[in-house]
């Protein structure tokens, strides 16, 4: 009986479209639900003519597999992912590979890769981005373990990760749970991406009174820049052309504004404050999306409390261009926080990471694709040792070409009662980055003060406690 090159456990939408990119891409595969019913419909439609062998028993499963056995595990994060293998461990062999591709959280992963390794097995927790179109024709991969074992899959990661100009969209991340951190920031990033857009259509729609018709022209034509042109943009464009065929109104002004999350915004924030980095645009994304579900309070509220009124009276479409010009510079932010994040784990995780190849990894296949990934990467591989994106000349040069327009939007926005929370955290961001001196000064008096824990001074070296009362 010939065997198999490649398994995949759980047969949700995204492990049937990865199992189909495997096989597509020449790797036969077997595949095991807990569900017999589910697989028995998979190997009965998209399965049909393919070379896939269904299993409904996991001894089954892994008796079909050639050795070193390569076994991707697609169930929800958590105690699944624990159960799965604990059910595996009995089964396999040392030198197989257990691949979880959930959004696990990344200490989990660390811990199921220090308990497996110890047995002779060995484990990637690997980041995957695409959703399921990626899933199946090429996602962005980000797999983290030992070395030694991405070397046991790379030839088959490479032939499905989605594909680019410099390369395949996958690359040895790290050590451990390096993979899916580096997942978790990502999506921590699409957070921010997604909430910036979020707010550029809420000052389109709501100071400019713009249509769906020219908000669908607007981000077409946003698309079509350098700075702008993305997967997030270009599906933005997408939604405003939808109407609702039950009621002939644009769909998107018919979906509740409650928005939903799934954790990895809230752990990327976590770790943020965990080792001391400010993700400010991050932290704002996700508290957006906390308030918008809360909507009945908030519809029981605009009875109650009021704020200006009115729309913007200036030149419209040279406010579209401002508006434009605060999301990209509010856009460079949020990337130039998910990159100190990322450089400040690699040294407290010691994970090693490579900034500028984790970008070109994202220039295809993932939810936060962009053309401007080809800039970030550019900056990081001109100065490795690179301590902020804002540093780097391009973004720089940006910025400070464009922060005129970005302030008056911020500004506008807050005259007329519009929140752009992740426009105002990102420019609170840069300009604290920016100056030399900021009041925390008084913050260590007060703490010197109320508590004795003492401050630095500024002409001299040392440790100081001053008694402020006579």
């Amino acid at each position: 009986m010939s065997l198999q090159s490649f398994g995949v456990i759980g047969l949700a939408v995204m492990g049937e479209n990865l199992a189909l990119n495997v096989e597509r891409n020449g790797f036969p595969i077997s595949v095991y639900n807990r569900s017999r019913e589910k697989t028995d419909a998979f190997m009965a439609n998209r399965a049909g003519g393919k070379n896939v062998k269904a299993a409904y028993t996991l001894e089954e499963f892994v008796a079909s597999l050639e050795r070193p056995r390569r076994i991707l595990i697609m169930v929800k994060a958590g105690a699944p992912v624990d159960g799965v293998i604990d059910q595996l461990k009995p089964l396999v062999e040392a030198g197989d590979v257990l691949i979880d591709g959930g959004n696990s959280l990344f200490t989990d992963t660390a811990r199921r890769a220090r308990d497996l390794e110890s047995t002779g097995l060995t484990f990637i927790g690997m980041g995957v981005s695409g959703g399921e179109e990626g899933a199946l024709n090429g996602p962005s991969l980000m797999p983290g373990g030992t070395r030694e074992a991405y070397q046991n899959l790379e030839f088959i990661l490479t032939k499905i990760a989605a594909q680019v100009d410099d390369g395949p969209c996958v690359t040895y991340i790290g050590p451990d749970g390096a993979g899916h951190y580096v997942k978790m920031v990502h999506n921590g990033i699409e957070y921010g991406d997604m909430q910036l857009i979020a707010e550029a259509y809420d000052l389109l729609k709501n100071t400019l009174g713009l249509d769906h018709t020219q908000l669908h022209e607007v981000f077409s034509e946003w698309n079509t820049t350098e700075e702008l042109n993305s997967f997030l943009i270009e599906i933005t464009a997408d939604i405003f052309r939808k109407i609702d065929p039950d009621t002939g109104l644009p769909l998107v002004d018919l979906i509740m504004d409650a928005a939903g999350q799934k954790g990895t915004g809230r752990w990327t924030v976590a770790d943020a404050l965990e080792i001391g980095v400010a993700i400010p645009t991050m932290i704002a994304a996700v508290t957006a999306r906390i308030m918008s579900s809360a909507k009945q309070e908030r519809v029981a509220a605009a009875k109650e409390l009021t704020g200006p009124t009115g729309k913007y009276d200036g030149d419209t479409k040279a406010f579209v261009s401002k508006i434009r010009d605060a999301l990209y510079c509010s856009k460079i932010c949020s990337y130039a926080q998910g990159m100190a994040l990322m450089g400040k784990a690699s040294q407290v995780y010691g994970y090693n990471l490579n900034l500028g190849e984790i970008a070109r990894i994202w220039k295809g296949g993932c939810i936060i694709r962009a053309g401007f990934l080809n800039k970030i990467k550019h900056a990081y591989d001109e100065n490795g040792q690179l301590p902020n994106l804002l540093l780097a000349p391009e973004f720089k040069q940006t910025i400070l070409d464009r922060q005129d327009a970005w302030r008056e939007v911020v500004q506008v926005a807050a005259k007329l009662g519009i929140p752009v929370p992740a426009f105002s955290a990102s420019l609170d961001y840069f300009d604290s980055y920016r100056r030399d001196r900021l009041p925390q000064n008084l913050t260590q008096a007060q703490r010197d003060y109320f508590g004795a824990h003492t401050y630095e001074r500024t002409d001299k070296p040392g440790s100081f406690h001053t008694e402020w009362m006579e």
